[in-house]
């Protein structure tokens, strides 16, 4: 049994009648509450006292000072610490009289002048600084593609997005950097000319801005060039090169000035001539030359726009081609009709991806040759389409809205990061019948066979119809890489054409002009696929291309068609 234990006292009993742990506390004590006679802890104090509260006559520590004493609000008479100041006195705006405030701005001394302003007059940035913006931008963008393999397109949006430059600054630095990049064998060739020795990369970068302005560009003023470059050499680290640079750019503007500069002619073979004077590797020029002939492969290469210009079309779920006309002209845009009803072309209208409109949908950045292999295969509504290589999904998105939003347009690519470009694309033009997914189009899945009205392969290829757009992709073609994409590119036909339901449409395409890519690679599928055959409709062409169609198939070029160079073939399974 065990031992009764000790009572204890609950927390709020006495323990001892004259101590109070909780509760009351002991006679004579006032823990809490009111304090005892003369003790004021709290409230108002004692007599004599004010810790709170109006301070005891004869001291004013809040609120209004003693006479005699002005610590806040207006100064005592005779000093002005704010506001207006006193007789005699102006620190800030119009100088008094005899200071200059009688004369006019321009007769004023410099010293005398206004320092502030109390309505701004407006920002006007000089002429210079706005060029050194541009042209930083450009060089920036210049060394992120030649010396870090970034892409030109990606690589310059980069740049001016990251940058608070004007529309003017971004409009020239566009301009400056496609020249240096689009001629950089040239510029090699000709900075060889007058460089007694080769510069290292940054040096060499910057001069390959300079010369691009001032022999492949018109209105820049060549002193600007020159003084340019000289000052992006001392603001990056490059003060000792300066010198270097300023003599080598006076140099060649006095060869210019006299005619002496030499550019690659018909003492070079022609193929080293052409690839110099166009910037093109000699192995894609000879591969050129070798399906289309001297003279034909020279006119693909010499061709350059008169102005680089933007593709763009509406929205077709929101407008058609009249009403996008009309929302253009009220865009302020400088554009003119392009190759396809549905097109304008748009110069100058900067970074048209960061556009509120653009981003809210209403348009979109689209080549005709890319819109054309999309109306190749005749979407209707309720269709069950494939595109088997889609990213960035461009061609899934004018689908979907030829389909009006019915049906389902499945969008593969191998790349989950260029899958969320396709996702984000549909997204933006509220396309809710599209279906982005991984996959690897060689790959062929049994539970999709026969089940397409028409499968798209708009294949990898070596995109040198889009030199122009694109100018690096040039820099990047290898005879080897050839190989490889007809290789890839026969997996994927192979694949995809199982997916197709008999009676439908296998459309395959590619951005290039080689042979090997285009109508080889078809030729060669149909001889092992005896179920399809070229299908001879022209019907979605525009007329004036039409007399391109040759038996299902075409070949657009820059030169001659005004589009990029793009390959269509259409092929009806039967």
């Amino acid at each position: 049994m065990s031992e009764k234990r000790p009572e204890t006292p609950t927390r709020m009993e006495n323990t001892n009648n004259s101590e109070r742990r909780y509760g009351k506390p002991a006679d004579g004590e006032r823990r809490y509450g009111k304090p005892a006679d003369g003790e004021r802890r709290y409230g108002r104090p004692a007599d004599g006292e004010r810790r709170y509260g109006r301070p005891a006559d004869g001291e004013r520590r809040y609120g209004k000072p003693a006479d005699g004493e002005r610590r806040y609000g207006r100064p005592a008479d005779g000093e002005r610490r704010y506001g207006k100041p006193a007789d005699g006195e102006r620190r800030y705006g119009r100088p008094a009289d005899g200071e200059g405030g009688d004369l006019p701005r321009a007769q004023r001394p410099h010293e005398d002048r206004r320092r502030f302003r109390n309505k701004p007059t407006g920002r006007v940035k000089p002429v210079a600084q706005r060029e050194d913006v541009a042209r930083m931008l450009a060089l920036l963008a210049l060394q992120d593609v030649f010396r870090e393999d970034a892409y030109a397109s990606l690589a310059l949006n980069k740049r001016l997005r990251e940058s608070r430059a004007s529309v003017e600054d971004k409009r020239l630095a566009t301009f400056i950097f496609y020249a240096a990049v689009e001629n950089r064998y040239c510029i090699s060739y000709i900075l060889s000319q007058f460089a007694q020795r080769t510069p290292e990369p940054l040096t060499e970068d910057i001069l390959h801005i300079a010369i691009a302005q001032l022999l492949f560009m018109d209105r820049v003023p060549e002193h600007a060039a020159v003084d340019e470059a000289v000052k992006q050499c001392k603001r990056l680290d490059r003060a000792e090169q300066a010198g270097f640079v300023n003599g080598v750019l006076r140099t060649l503007l006095r060869a210019k000035e006299a005619g002496e500069i030499r550019m690659p002619d018909g003492s070079m073979p022609p193929v080293r001539r052409m690839s110099t004077l166009y910037s093109v590797p000699e192995p894609l020029v000879s591969r050129l030359v070798a399906a289309y002939g001297e003279e034909f492969a020279e006119a693909m290469l010499a061709y350059k726009p008169d102005e680089r210009v933007e593709t763009v079309r509406g929205n077709m779920l929101r407008m058609d081609a009249e009403a996008f006309r009309e929302y253009a002209g009220k865009k302020n845009w400088n554009w003119k009709q392009g190759p396809l009803p549905e097109t304008l072309l748009v110069q100058g209208a900067g970074d048209l991806a960061g556009d509120p409109d653009f981003r809210a949908g209403l348009y979109s950045l689209q080549g005709a040759g890319s819109i054309l292999a999309a109306r190749a295969v005749e979407a209707k509504t309720g269709m069950n389409i494939l595109d088997a290589c889609a990213a960035p999904g461009g061609k899934t998105c004018y689908i979907a809205e030829m389909m009006r939003g019915t049906g389902r347009v499945q969008a593969w690519d191998v790349h989950e990061h260029r899958v969320e470009l396709i996702r984000a694309a549909a997204k933006r033009l509220g396309l809710d019948n599209v279906r982005p997914a991984v996959r690897d189009a060689a790959v062929f899945r049994p539970d999709l066979e026969g089940a397409m009205d028409a499968v798209l392969v708009d294949a990898p290829c070596s995109g040198l119809g889009v030199m122009i757009n694109k100018p690096d992709v040039k820099y990047r073609y290898k005879d080897e890489s050839v190989a490889e994409l007809t290789s890839l590119q026969a997996k994927i036909l192979h694949a995809c054409a199982r997916y197709v339901r008999p009676g439908g449409l296998l459309v395959y395409s590619t951005c290039t002009v080689l042979p090997e890519e285009n109508r080889e690679q078809v030729a060669h599928f149909l001889k092992t696929h005896g179920d399809f055959a070229l299908d001879d409709d022209p019907s979605f062409l525009p007329e004036a291309l039409r007399e391109r169609w040759e038996g299902g198939m075409i070949q657009l070029q820059a030169h001659r068609d005004g589009t990029e160079g793009f390959f269509i073939a259409r092929m009806r399974r039967v």
